[in-house]
């Protein structure tokens, strides 16, 4: 395994994939790990993924739970590609990974040659509507025993209208009552869903490098649109709607491996 341990932070999980092709940094979302990146990059040897696991994802350590946000995440990325190289990277993410990603490309340009922003669960703005139902799991997380929090949130209105709504969201969260350790979990899904990338429309439309944007309907954390804003605000951007995993989560990966696939290849080695 390999490490990278940011300026008084703790050790992070550094996956990296190795070879000599273009270099992409792929984040993950919030409380998922390398794994989730890995699932939907294309099998490409022109290509080469690096996934830095955020504190308190996978298996690198939290360090101190107050210090946890998407700023800070995002700049223990760009410390990471300022260590290993090779920069600029093209700089893409899943739900949290691409706030982390997309503040990267407005306070990091120097580090970024393109920028891909999959599933986006936050815009311009704080505490998005779209995140209330991770906070109300780290909430129940914080006062009750996985089991007893579990019960009450599948009890609750929010279960309810997730099973019919965007089935494949309550399944993420129930997956939330059983991750370890408790304590980090219910940190991290009350600080990061009240969290915001902290970039402005004006900065988003100040991008330069080359964006695609990917959304897919039958979600509720990343709603399509919180993606079809996003490609708005960034001059020509590419916005891309795939197959929802709610609907057939095999034709979820194929069309996010393609899509990102046929981005990447415009970019020379």
């Amino acid at each position: 395994m390999q490490w990278f341990t940011p300026k008084g932070g703790p050790r992070l999980h550094v996956d990296d994939g190795g070879g000599n092709g273009l270099a992409v940094v792929f984040q993950h979302g919030l409380c998922g790990d390398a794994r989730q990146t890995a699932e939907v990059f294309p099998a490409n040897a022109g290509l080469r993924r690096i996934t830095l696991e955020c504190r308190g994802h996978g298996t690198s350590e939290p360090g101190d739970l107050s210090e946890v946000s998407i700023a800070r995440f995002a700049e223990d990325v760009a410390e990471m590609i300022v260590a290993r190289g090779p920069a600029p990277v093209v700089i893409g993410g899943i739900s949290m990974g691409a706030a982390i990603a997309m503040r990267l490309a407005v306070v990091r340009p120097d580090l970024v040659r393109g920028l891909v922003i999959a599933r986006p669960a936050w815009g311009i703005g704080v505490a998005p509507e779209n995140m209330r139902a991770n906070a109300e799991v780290g909430a129940l997380l914080a006062r009750m025993t996985p089991g007893e929090a579990h019960a009450q949130f599948m009890a609750g209105a929010t279960a309810k209208r997730l099973a019919s709504e965007a089935p494949d969201n309550l399944v993420s969260l129930e997956g939330f009552f059983g991750r370890e350790p408790q304590d980090v979990t219910a940190a991290l899904l009350q600080r990061i869903s009240a969290d915001g990338s902290g970039v402005t429309a004006e900065q988003l439309g100040a991008i330069t490098v080359p964006a695609l944007v990917i959304g897919t309907r039958l979600d509720a954390v990343h709603p399509i649109s919180m993606a079809q804003e996003i490609a708005r605000f960034i001059p020509g951007a590419s916005l891309v709607e795939i197959t929802a995993k709610a609907q057939d989560r095999s034709r979820y990966v194929d069309d996010f491996q393609n899509t990102l696939d046929r981005f990447l290849k415009g970019f020379s080695q």
